[in-house]
């Protein structure tokens, strides 16, 4: 007599594999999500650093151009008030 296996004899091995490659299955999709949106929140980091180091380098600019109006208008005013000075002298000696 030989021994015939059963469609029963099968049932809990192909259960226990079935269940353990839907977990490794369900495990490394979880891990590639993970590491994706890991990478796409680093470059999001990256542009947002970027658009940081962009707008402090346009204000630096923006600063050093207002620093040399600034030095202008007080050398401009400096020579208003040495003429105005000079012209208070004129009217003093006028008087």
């Amino acid at each position: 007599m030989d021994y015939q296996p059963t469609p029963d004899d099968y049932t809990w091995p192909a259960t226990a594999a079935i269940i353990g490659l839907f977990i490794l299955v369900t495990a490394v999709v979880t891990v590639l999500i993970w590491h994706r949106s890991a990478t796409i929140r680093a470059k999001a980091q990256l542009v947002r650093e970027q658009e940081y180091r962009q707008l402090a380098e346009g204000a630096v600019a923006a600063q050093e151009r207002a620093d040399r109006h600034l030095t202008e208008i007080n050398s401009q005013l400096q020579e208003v008030r040495g003429r105005l000075d000079s012209f208070e002298r004129i009217l003093k000696e006028v008087e």
